[in-house]
């Protein structure tokens, strides 16, 4: 039972991104050099939200990386509209099509807030990891960011 759960949440989840990502609220907004060092690593500048990227830094040996947002991001993933943050700091391990470590980005669902913990890139889709749960969607669908709602909240 809580396999299936679990699988339900994370195909849920994935769904929302996929139809989240593929909208761009603000279309002239260009995007950071953050959202563009994505794509040197074979991913797509939506994996990050629209909000200002104050800094960011990546060890091209070790791959450790760390994106300053300058304060927590809100997301609403659609179409079952789950509550999605991005921590004022993210931080990982990222080579070219696979991010491992990660820390900063969580979503609510089924009364529980789960953390993304690696993002793979697979040919033309994306495979999405939380926990020991996997699920692959198409990575054409995060080629824009989603905005933060509200008050970008800047600490």
């Amino acid at each position: 039972m809580i396999k299936f759960k679990s699988f339900l949440f994370l195909f849920s989840f994935l769904q929302f991104i996929i139809a989240g990502s593929s909208q761009n609220p603000n279309p002239s907004q260009s995007p950071s050099s953050a959202h563009s060092e994505l794509t040197n690593y074979g991913f797509p500048i939506g994996l990050l939200p629209s909000a200002t990227v104050l800094g960011y830094s990546i060890n091209h040996t070790s791959g450790e990386f760390s994106v300053d947002l300058g304060g927590a991001c809100k997301v609403t993933l659609p179409p079952d509209n789950y509550p999605a943050t991005y921590s004022k700091k993210i931080t990982g391990k990222i080579g070219h099509g696979r991010m491992a470590k990660l820390d900063g980005i969580s979503v609510r669902a089924f009364f529980k807030w789960w953390s993304i913990t690696g993002i793979r890139a697979s040919g033309e889709n994306l495979v999405f990891e939380v926990g020991g749960i996997t699920a692959k969607y198409p990575s054409k669908n995060f080629d824009e960011s989603l905005p933060c709602e509200g008050k970008h909240l800047a600490s």
